[in-house]
């Protein structure tokens, strides 16, 4: 049994399962019928690709795939919360520099924006973005159509960026000497 979700007990409740409130939220990007072809036939299964994020810096991409749609975006919300990354962002809530991801064939480029710009990105890109509370940025999607891969493609993207305060730390100089 996860910690994320409990299951309630008692006369009536035929082992249902109710979420947790953990400030995380959750938005499906894409349910899809996966098949599986057997002895007897084809099997059915869902596969569902989940974001959740508090909207605040943190977010995560996760994927299940049960017999049951609504079995499948659980599983894979319960692994999105096992996979959560903290997005480096500035004050105006925008990434502090360009960045560039790939995870398969995807392939996604995220630059800062001005205030006032919003998140310009299409797909999963954007979905991942606005989960993790980012304001302004624009992002854009090489190479694939892939949801999934998008999104973990931004993920990697996402942990590649680096505040520059801890650059100058690294560096032992000042922040007012990155610039000069």
């Amino acid at each position: 049994m996860d910690s994320k979700v409990k299951k309630t007990t008692g006369f009536g409740s035929k082992g249902k399962k109710e979420k947790i409130r953990d400030g995380f939220e959750e938005r499906v990007v894409q349910v899809r019928r996966v098949t599986k072809v057997v002895k007897g036939g084809k099997q059915l299964h869902f596969r569902a690709i989940v974001v959740v994020g508090n909207k605040q810096g943190q977010v995560g991409v996760g994927v299940g795939k049960a017999k049951e749609v609504i079995a499948a975006v659980l599983k894979s919300a319960v692994n999105a919360r096992r996979n959560i990354v903290t997005v480096p962002m500035t004050k105006y809530s925008t990434f502090p520099h360009r960045s560039e991801g790939d995870y398969g064939a995807a392939k996604v480029m995220l630059r800062p924006a001005s205030p006032g710009t919003g998140v310009i990105a299409g797909g999963a890109v954007r979905i991942v973005l606005e989960m993790a509370g980012v304001e302004n940025a624009l992002g854009k999607q090489i190479g694939s159509k892939n949801a999934l891969n998008n999104a973990r493609a931004t993920v990697v993207a996402v942990l590649k960026m680096r505040q520059f305060r801890d650059v100058a730390r690294e560096r032992g100089i000042p922040m007012e000497e990155l610039w000069k």
